[in-house]
């Protein structure tokens, strides 16, 4: 099985997520260094997470999804994945 990469995201699922986890932070009045800081991740790597040019592992939704106090499941529904 091949890997899942940004350039075969037909249909911009990476993009959701990522703008989900964005307008929660921007919604909670917080930082990208925060969360990023708050989570354990590297800041310019949360921006890429952010904008959907990062495949994001499931350890790492979980890091933030903790870092911002909701359910990991809250992103998904808020994409509407």
């Amino acid at each position: 099985m091949s890997r899942v990469s940004v350039k075969v995201d037909k249909n911009n699922d990476l993009t959701k997520i990522g703008a989900a986890i964005r307008a929660r932070r921007l919604a909670m009045e917080m930082s990208q260094e925060a969360l990023a800081d708050y989570a354990g991740i590297d800041r310019s790597h949360m921006g890429r997470i952010e904008r959907g040019e990062r495949n994001v592992s499931l350890l790492n939704i979980l890091r933030i999804a903790n870092a911002m106090n909701c359910k990991a499941l809250d992103f998904f529904l808020d994409a509407d994945i």
